[in-house]
């Protein structure tokens, strides 16, 4: 029986002759491609928030996420997962990016292990039924990625498939599957390209709606950032003063008494209670916008 190439893997006739361009076309060509790999993106939004709400419910019971990849597709998960922190002050570990051969296989495709579905599984060993799995693959068939799902499955996980393979092999193993159908890449099999744009889409757009859900923003203002360097500092202090239109000398004295905690800050600039009441409101109900409404409850 012949083998099934898979729709990322097969020969694109709109770029067949891409060598033979000027470069201007050469990346027109490249560009329409990435923005069809948005569109596809676009066609699984139900099962996208589908999984974000069902990995909500997890969360809410002390959950963490867990990102399972190898190649291209994992490398875009280790990025995700590495900037929820600095962007939304959750606490390490809540995102976990897990890479076929390890950190030294994200800088190095020679020592990456793919093909080791026994690792995938070693590497899903510490997931619980609280636990979300979501293994990225674009073709859908990463011996890595199944070892995991299958592993994640069983400890009673959330298990959520992302490929850009309608037909994916691994489909059977997840819950949810999030399919981007990119089709053919631009230069054949390089997912790095289509695949990855739509990959990357997914993934930046399931982290940051879970933590909007989680209450780590307050508007579309990131008032969980972590003022790691002076540029972070005056940009904390900036978005104070655009939540609650007070004067910069007060949001930066209110920021500095409360240590640099922006929620705490921006709690006690909104409704004018002590830092005591600030934290004692968010450590009741996260999210600045929830712990406003409950001190106006309580008067």
């Amino acid at each position: 029986m012949p083998q099934v190439v898979p729709p990322t893997e097969r020969r694109n006739p709109r770029t067949a002759d891409i060598d033979t361009l000027e470069s201007r076309e050469v990346l027109r060509l490249l560009r329409e491609e990435d923005a069809r790999a948005v569109e596809a993106v676009g066609a699984a939004g139900d099962q996208l928030a589908r999984a974000v709400d069902e990995a909500h419910l997890r969360l809410n019971r002390g959950g963490t996420v867990h990102y399972f990849g190898a190649g291209a597709s994992g490398r875009l998960a280790v990025l995700d997962a590495t900037e929820i922190t600095p962007t939304f002050g959750a606490a390490r570990g809540l995102f976990t990016a897990h890479f076929a051969g390890g950190l030294a296989a994200v800088t190095d495709s020679s020592v990456d292990q793919e093909d080791a579905e026994a690792l995938g599984a070693a590497d899903a060993a510490v997931l619980d039924e609280a636990s979300v799995a979501i293994g990225i693959t674009a073709s859908g068939s990463t011996p890595y990625v199944a070892g995991a799902l299958r592993a994640a499955r069983a400890a009673g996980a959330l298990t959520v498939l992302v490929t850009c393979n309608p037909d994916a092999p691994l489909r059977e193993l997840a819950k949810i599957n999030v399919v981007a159908a990119t089709g053919p890449e631009a230069l054949t099999g390089s997912t790095r390209l289509k695949a990855g744009t739509a990959t990357k889409v997914i993934l930046n757009s399931f982290s940051t709606a879970l933590m909007i859900k989680a209450g780590r923003t307050y508007g579309n203002l990131m008032v969980g950032l972590v003022a790691t360097n002076a540029k972070l500092g005056e940009r904390a202090v900036s978005l104070l003063v655009e939540a609650t239109g007070e004067e910069e000398a007060r949001c930066r004295a209110v920021l500095a008494e409360a240590d640099g905690d922006i929620p705490e800050a921006l709690v006690r600039l909104l409704t004018g209670c002590s830092a005591e009441r600030a934290r004692t409101a968010l450590e009741r109900h996260p999210g600045v916008r929830a712990a406003v409404a409950a001190l106006a409850d309580a008067g």
